[in-house]
């Protein structure tokens, strides 16, 4: 590939608006008023639609299509996508997936709100929580102010694990699908194996 013609797996934006996504757009300008500090350990815009690419090298391009980065979740490289899992037009409610720098793999949630609501729970690691403190503070009067809060809602979570299972049979090997499934927590029957 010449490198002066993009990555078949990115897509350009065109605008000035950081996405098509007001709630992404919205979280953009709060991350941006924070001056480099977190809110959420690791958790980091970045972006939109960038050239990340789990599948890329097993996937043709219109499968990665269907993928949309837009945010470190650790520090060590894992990220968050929104999957076009059908065709609603408000990109905001699409399912977001976990891709683990690891491997790991899950629906994180099921839509970006929900997203965010997950995003403010308190990080496990006292240090982390020291560090982010005072940004969180300010996180949850923003996420209060703009979304309200609510609880996540894992059976809709686990039903989208089994849509994506079945999205990726559509292209994978047999091995890679075998990977998938173990790392969504799915039995071979499509049911959810753990919490």
């Amino acid at each position: 590939m010449s490198a002066d013609r993009p990555s078949p797996c990115r897509r350009t934006l065109m605008s000035d608006a950081y996405s098509p996504i007001p709630e992404l757009n919205l979280l953009k300008e709060f991350q941006d008023s924070l001056g480099g500090q977190f809110f959420a350990p690791g958790f980091e815009l970045i972006a939109y639609d960038d050239d990340l690419d789990w599948f890329c090298g097993d996937a043709p391009e219109a499968y990665l299509e269907r993928l949309i980065p837009f945010a470190y979740a650790t520090s060590s490289g894992s990220f968050y996508a929104l999957w076009r899992c059908d065709d609603r037009t408000d990109l905001a409610e699409l399912p977001v997936i976990f891709f683990g720098d690891e491997g790991d793999l899950w629906i994180e949630a099921r839509n970006l709100r929900e997203l965010f609501r997950l995003l403010a729970a308190e990080a496990d690691d006292p240090e982390d929580r020291d560090r982010v403190a005072p940004a969180r503070e300010r996180y949850l009067a923003w996420l209060d102010q703009n979304f309200g809060t609510g609880d996540a809602e894992r059976e809709v979570l686990a039903e989208y694990a089994r849509r994506f299972a079945d999205w990726v049979a559509e292209f994978a090997s047999e091995e890679l699908l075998d990977q998938v499934v173990g790392a969504l927590g799915l039995d071979g029957r499509g049911a959810v194996t753990g919490g």
